[in-house]
């Protein structure tokens, strides 16, 4: 599996812990952002690994004390309808493998956890969260629905309720807050979500493989459907001012004037 470069210094360093497959994001100049390459570069891999019997288990986690800061603005330019369905669909690649693949993947979380990072983290089947993360949606900050399969995976771990609080009123999640809701399964010291995840991903590639893989199946009922409904919302989002206007205040650093169009 190759870690050859990828554009701006984003590296997505691949690691075999026996049976563990260990997936780290690091992308210093973004704080882990997915962008396009590195998210293609993850679906790369995760295929590999859907068809190594060998790989029992994988991690994903990120590098220098951050999950991933979201997706990558500075490189969110799209300009018609069949570009902004070409990016989700790439986009969904790797949220469809982690969540229906056939291996059980734990999430390692240390720090900011956000927009796309915090879909990353909830395709995947468990969360290991250092208690100085930080999780948060965002998305209409900028103009935009969450995406990568989000209004599915949210609710089906904190419940419809909490979902729309975390998703339409962007409020910051504590880590200790994140494990009274279910939205992560454990919470421990800071620097010791990846050893705690790995321990979790050992275990887990002990088991027998099949259950797991029909176990995951059964879960992820119903988020094809999601991720469908998405590309078609998310596209026509991509391509209204208001998104356009959210995009150039987050670069520019000051608050959005949405006028809803």
């Amino acid at each position: 599996m190759s870690e050859s470069p990828l554009p701006d210094g984003m590296v997505l360093h691949v690691a075999r812990d026996g049976a563990v497959l260990v997936l780290t994001l690091d992308y210093p100049a973004r704080r882990n952002a997915l962008a396009v390459p590195l998210r293609d570069r993850m679906a790369d891999v995760l295929e590999e690994a859907e068809a190594d019997p060998a790989i029992r288990a994988i991690v994903v986690t990120g590098a220098s004390g951050t999950f991933c800061s979201g997706g990558d603005l500075s490189g969110m330019e799209v300009k018609d309808a069949l570009g902004g369905r070409e990016r989700l669909r790439r986009a969904h690649r790797s949220i469809r493998l982690l969540a229906t693949g056939s291996k059980p993947v734990v999430a390692a979380v240390e720090g900011w956890c956000v927009g796309a990072g915090l879909s990353l983290a909830c395709a995947c089947d468990l969360i290991v969260a250092a208690e100085d993360a930080r999780f948060m949606a965002g998305f209409g900050k900028v103009g935009l629905m969450a995406d990568l399969g989000l209004p599915f995976t949210l609710p089906a771990r904190v419940g419809a309720g909490r979902a729309r609080r975390i998703l339409m009123l962007h409020e910051q999640v504590t880590a200790a807050e994140a494990e009274r809701i279910g939205l992560v399964e454990e919470v421990v010291h800071r620097g010791e979500a990846l050893p705690r995840a790995l321990e979790r991903a050992r275990y887990l590639a002990e088991q027998a493989p099949t259950p797991m893989a029909l176990t995951k199946s059964m879960l992820a009922a119903g988020l094809e459907a999601a991720l469908e409904a998405e590309r078609h919302f998310q596209t026509t989002l991509f391509l209204s001012a208001d998104h356009q206007e959210g995009r150039a205040a987050f670069l520019e650093k000051r608050p959005a004037r949405f006028t809803g169009s």
